[in-house]
């Protein structure tokens, strides 16, 4: 990492509690000219990484592909690094007919690390990514890298209205378009 400090965009504030616990805040002003640069690359990231694991896949017919969004829970840069706390939500749609098929779905809190990058698209690149374990652990390590309000906003669902949006224009559909289960 390059030296310096780390620039909190709205800051994640610690807060000490009568338990002497810290709670830790998420950050409420995310520096969106930042997050705009970044959020492109984090979303193709995470999309290139669920390629290959949705049923809809397994089906040619429908043409399934995997489309991705992230939210900003938490932005920090230091120098050209970059730290993102994010929710992340990934559908996989199909298309059958004139109807949009939704197959697959995840919605996983990350922590993605970027290091500023000309030659990469969108002047960054991913680094590192951690994300929570599947089962009994994800409670803990969502809490344990957001705090308790962003481990609490981690888990609030997601809306896959723009995911929709996104996969009727790819796959040619009208915009009111019925979405089915595969």
């Amino acid at each position: 990492m390059s030296a310096g400090r780390w620039v909190v965009g709205g800051g994640a504030v610690a807060v000490l509690v009568a338990t002497g616990a810290y709670v830790m805040w998420p950050a409420t002003d995310v520096d969106t000219r930042l997050w705009d640069q970044v959020r492109p690359v984090i979303e193709a990231r995470i999309a290139s990484e669920a390629r290959g694991s949705g049923y809809g896949e397994t089906v040619p017919a429908l043409k399934a592909r995997w489309f991705c969004r992230a939210e900003a829970l938490g932005l920090q840069q230091r120098g050209g690094d970059v730290r993102a706390d994010v929710a992340t939500l990934c559908v996989e749609y199909g298309v059958h007919d004139d109807t949009l098929v939704e197959c697959s779905a995840g919605q996983i809190p990350q922590v993605v690390r970027l290091e500023r990058d000309p030659a990469a698209a969108g002047g960054y690149r991913v680094v590192s990514q951690e994300q929570a374990p599947d089962g009994a652990g994800n409670a803990r390590w969502t809490r344990d890298h957001f705090g308790f309000v962003g481990a609490s906003l981690a888990q609030d669902s997601m809306s896959s209205g723009a995911l929709e949006d996104k996969a009727r224009t790819h796959f040619g559909l009208p915009a009111g378009a019925a979405v089915v289960d595969c």
